[in-house]
């Protein structure tokens, strides 16, 4: 799996935010659609049926700010011994029927997002939703990839501005 903006992509799924684990929350997107999971949830939306998907909480800062941010935590954990979890943010899931809020850990490390990879994530999830974006070129990204190791900042960028891209319909 790797890390790319608000994505956590494995070889046959995309979460947004962290992949869980046991009961967590989270939601995981495939080529079948999008899904709820965690304790509460576990409902499954085909991509025709899913009218919007929004994020909401996320820890957004320039770089300087970023950097002093995860430095301060960074201290504070070492002093009180808190901070095993990632920060969390809200996920909306939004169809006929209404919306649905999902709560989803940040795949990145510290928690804090820079803002042009938070802007590009919004706008690969609404081309996800719109069809213009195609999940399957995330996801061979992925298995083409060699090991797990993420990305840096300038590559997921390139990655995701790749992904937005309009596509020449003929």
């Amino acid at each position: 799996m790797a890390m790319v903006g608000l994505f956590w992509i494995t070889e046959d799924s995309v979460y947004v935010g962290a992949e869980p684990a046991g009961t967590a929350s989270g939601v995981r997107l495939s080529k079948d659609g999008v899904e709820a999971l965690g304790a509460g949830h576990g409902t499954r939306w085909g991509w025709e049926e899913v009218e919007r998907i929004e994020v909401a909480d996320v820890a957004v800062r320039p770089p300087v700010r970023r950097w002093a941010s995860q430095t301060f935590d960074a201290v504070a954990t070492a002093l009180t011994g808190f901070g095993d979890q990632p920060p969390a943010f809200t996920v909306r899931i939004t169809t006929a029927d209404g919306p649905v809020e999902v709560s989803a850990h940040t795949a990145i490390a510290g928690g804090i997002y820079g803002p042009v990879e938070y802007e590009l994530s919004r706008t690969l999830l609404n081309r996800l939703v719109d069809g213009r974006s195609d999940l399957g070129e995330l996801l061979t990204w992925r298995r083409d990839r060699d090991g797990d190791a993420n990305p840096g900042r300038e590559e997921r960028e390139a990655l995701m501005l790749r992904w937005v891209a309009d596509r020449d319909p003929s």
